[in-house]
C-alpha cells in the first residue's frame, strides 16, 4: 500500500461504505491510520445530521465515529470499538502508583500524625495510612469505574481511569476519565453521566460508615500543644446523617482524640461528588441535565458560575471569611464553571428524550447530592 507523506495510508480497501455515508458524504479518499479508518470528502448536509444518519450503522459494524473540520472539507473518522486495548496503559499506571505514595504520606504526616524526621529515616512507616489511602482511593476510583462499565457497557470508547497526584490535604486532586468518539443518544450520555456518581455516593457511604466505626485517632500531646491556625473540615448534611444513624459521633469532647482518617476518604467522595454533580459542560452533571433536558443545559450552566460567585461574595463580605478559606474554594470553582460552561456540553447524535425511570433517578441523584452541600467546607480556626 502506498505511504502518504502525513503517516497514513491511502487505499481503497474492504472498508464499511454505508448507503447513509455513500448518499450524503462525497468521498474523496479512504486512508488508514493507526487502526482507524479516515473518509476525506464533503459532508453534504449539517455536520449534526450527517452523524445521526450514519452513527447507527456504523456502530452496528463496530466502529465509533466523529467528524473533523478540515480546510478542504470533512474528514469521518471510524474507530473499531476496543482499539487500543490490550496495551499496557502506562499514563494511568504511573498516575495511579504516584497517588497511592502522595496519598500515603499526606495520610501519615497529616493525618496519622507520623514526624517528617521518621518518615525520611524510615519511608515504610508511612504505609501505617494505607487506610487512609485505600478510603480515598476506593471512592475516587469506584466513581470513575462507574463511567467507564457504563461506557463499556453501550460501546463507547472510554479510557481507564487517570488519578492526580497532589499534595495537602488528600494527597490527590481527583481522577479522571476520557470519553472519545460521538455520543450516540442522550439515553447513553445520561447512563454514563450518571454512573460515577451513584457508584461514587454507595462507595461514599459504606466508606464512611466504616470510618465512623473505627476508633478514633489519638493526636499526639507535642501537636496537641501546639497553638495556631488549623484547617478544619466541617460536616456535610450526608456525613451528619450517617453518623445518626449508627449512633456514631465525629467529634469528640475529651482533647486529642480525632476521628479516624478514614472517615476523611467518605468526606472526600461527598465533596468531590458534589464537585461532579454541577449541571456545567463536561462535568458529570453537565453530561445528566444535557441528557435530561436537551439543549436547555447551557441556558442551566450559565446560571452556575454566578451561584458560586455568589456565595463566595456572601461568604466573604457577610460572613467575614478569608480569601484562603471557603472563599476563595467557591470563587476558583466559579472560574472553573466559566471556562467548561464556555467550552459546552457533550452533543449526543440522538436527541429522542429520556424515558421517566431515568428522569427520577437523574432527580434523586441531584437529590442525594445536594446533601454533599454546605456554605464552608473548610474554614481555619485558632487552637
Amino acid at each position: 500500500m502506498p505511504e502518504r507523506e502525513d503517516g497514513a495510508t491511502s487505499v481503497d480497501p474492504d472498508v464499511p461504505r454505508p448507503e447513509p455515508l455513500r448518499t450524503f458524504f462525497r468521498i474523496d479518499d479512504v486512508r488508514l491510520d493507526d487502526g482507524r479508518i479516515r473518509y476525506v470528502g464533503e459532508s453534504y448536509i449539517p455536520e449534526r445530521t450527517l452523524l445521526r444518519r450514519v452513527v447507527p450503522t456504523f456502530r452496528e459494524a463496530g466502529y465509533d465515529v466523529d467528524l473533523e473540520r478540515t480546510a478542504g472539507g470533512h474528514v469521518l473518522v471510524a474507530t473499531p470499538f476496543g482499539h487500543g486495548e490490550g496495551e499496557i496503559p502506562w499514563v494511568n499506571v504511573t498516575l495511579f502508583v504516584a497517588t497511592v505514595l502522595t496519598t500515603l504520606f499526606v495520610g501519615a504526616y497529616g493525618w496519622y500524625y507520623v514526624p517528617l524526621a521518621e518518615i525520611r529515616s524510615n519511608p515504610l512507616t508511612m504505609l501505617q495510612a494505607w487506610p487512609f489511602t485505600a478510603a480515598v482511593l476506593g471512592v475516587l476510583m469506584v466513581h470513575e469505574f462507574g463511567h467507564y462499565a457504563a461506557g463499556r457497557y453501550h460501546g463507547v470508547n472510554v479510557s481507564l481511569p487517570y488519578v492526580i497526584p497532589f499534595v495537602f490535604p488528600f494527597g490527590t486532586l481527583g481522577a479522571v476519565i476520557r470519553m472519545r468518539g460521538r455520543m450516540p443518544s442522550r439515553k447513553v450520555l445520561f447512563d454514563i453521566g450518571a454512573a460515577g456518581p451513584i457508584a461514587g455516593l454507595i462507595a461514599t457511604v459504606v466508606v464512611t460508615a466504616i470510618g465512623l466505626s473505627l476508633d478514633p485517632i489519638r493526636v499526639p500531646a507535642e501537636v496537641a500543644a501546639q497553638s495556631g491556625t488549623m484547617i478544619r473540615f466541617n460536616n456535610p448534611p450526608l456525613l451528619t446523617l450517617i453518623a445518626d444513624l449508627l449512633g456514631q459521633q465525629t467529634s469528640y469532647s475529651e482533647s486529642g482524640l480525632s476521628a479516624h482518617p478514614v472517615v476523611i476518604g467518605g468526606w472526600v467522595g461527598m465533596f468531590f461528588t458534589l464537585l461532579n454533580l454541577l449541571p456545567v459542560g463536561q462535568l458529570d452533571g453537565g453530561h445528566m441535565i444535557r441528557a435530561m433536558v436537551g439543549p436547555r443545559q447551557e441556558t442551566i450552566a450559565s446560571f452556575v458560575p454566578g451561584f458560586l460567585f455568589g456565595i463566595a461574595a456572601y461568604l466573604y463580605f457577610w460572613r467575614g471569611f478569608g480569601l484562603d478559606e471557603s472563599v476563595g474554594l467557591w470563587a476558583f470553582w466559579g472560574v472553573f464553571a466559566m471556562v467548561i460552561a464556555f467550552n459546552g456540553p457533550a452533543n449526543p447524535t440522538d436527541e429522542e428524550r429520556l424515558d421517566w425511570p431515568r428522569l427520577a433517578v437523574g432527580v434523586l441523584t441531584f437529590v442525594v447530592g445536594a446533601l454533599c452541600f454546605l456554605l464552608v467546607p473548610i474554614e481555619i480556626v485558632s487552637s
